[in-house]
């Protein structure tokens, strides 16, 4: 739903500035590089240290670069497979960054094991989802699912409980406590997401499978009644 309604909205609001940074010579490979250093300098600089406003903060502003690039690409017509792979490549850079950031927390000074689990479990389980469909389409499925969480979803649950579990910091209580929520349901998400993604390559090899064996069928039985004859 995030991927469908939200990237709509700010492509749209992001629209000049893609025009502003295209008429001032970047590229939208330059945007794309600077984007995911942007993402990991806030995500491992801030997250370990639990400056989790500060480090969201960061992100954001540079986590659009996603969106802007792949404008940029549109607006010059340079769309190209070489990009897309640089810009699918980085992103899972940029999100293992993320969680790494809060591993890296939870295993030192946010001192809790589990929580650390949870992180590492997401970051495996959204790499794992984006393999699983780049997967299937490149045998040829075409993995027609929308997951429970996807990137989108992934990003905005963790990004927005890390950015107010940081007004902690500045005296707000309890609020602390969205950050484990948030992850306990990116990683409940997560795993719905890849179960739903496994079942629908599994279907969809055996709907092409069964059609191809349908073809075969009259092509074997036209060949049995000409060698008849």
């Amino acid at each position: 739903m995030l991927n469908k309604y939200a990237r709509a909205f700010f492509t749209r609001v992001l629209t000049p500035f893609a025009t502003f940074l295209i008429r001032r010579g970047v590229s939208p490979d330059t945007v794309t590089l600077i984007g995911t250093a942007g993402v990991v300098a806030g995500a491992l600089v801030f997250y370990p240290m639990g400056e989790f406003f500060w480090g969201t903060v960061v992100i954001t502003l540079f986590v659009f670069s996603d969106l802007v690039d792949g404008n940029m690409a549109r607006q010059l017509g340079r769309s190209s497979r070489w990009g897309a792979f640089l810009d699918s490549t980085l992103d899972r850079v940029a999100d293992g960054a993320i969680f790494g950031g809060f591993i890296l927390w939870y295993a030192g000074d946010g001192d809790d094991l589990v929580l650390c689990a949870v992180s590492i479990f997401c970051l495996a389980s959204g790499q794992v989802v984006s393999y699983t469909k780049a997967r299937g389409e490149s045998i040829g499925l075409p993995v027609a699912v929308n997951g429970l969480v996807e990137r989108a979803e992934r990003l905005v649950i963790s990004l927005v409980a890390a950015g107010f579990a940081g007004l902690h910091k500045f005296g707000v209580p309890g609020i602390q406590y969205l950050l484990p929520v948030a992850l306990w349901i990116v990683a409940v998400g997560s795993l719905v997401t890849l179960i739903q993604r496994v079942v629908t390559v599994r279907r969809e090899s055996a709907e092409v499978e069964a059609a191809e064996g349908a073809q075969e069928k009259p092509q074997n039985a036209s060949q049995g009644s000409e060698a008849a004859k």
